[in-house]
């Protein structure tokens, strides 16, 4: 299930982009990817993760990102997230293009 929703989040978000930062499917796919993502990993290692000390920089322009896109500012919201989520996988990074 979670697979599925992260899966979904992502796809609704590139879709909404593809739309011309259409916000309510930019918001329906954060919603999802979030969802997913307690799936996958569960409440507490998802809360763990995102308010770590060195990661509250990345956590609050990710989660701030998503409550701008809530209030229909898609592009402003979308570089906000975008920002953080770089920050927030910073170290996930080279792990996933040593995998390819």
């Amino acid at each position: 299930i979670g697979v599925g929703l992260v899966g979904f989040g992502i796809f609704f978000v590139l879709f909404g982009v593809l739309l011309y930062f259409d916000s309510v499917l930019l918001a329906f796919g954060n919603i999802l990817f979030l969802s997913g993502l307690v799936f996958i990993i569960g409440f507490r290692r998802t809360f763990t993760f995102f308010f770590q000390r060195p990661k509250l920089k990345g956590t609050s322009f990710f989660l701030g990102g998503v409550i701008i896109v809530l209030m229909r500012w898609p592009i402003l919201g979308m570089l906000l997230e975008a920002y953080g989520f770089i920050t927030l996988f910073r170290s996930f990074f080279p792990v996933a293009f040593g995998f390819f």
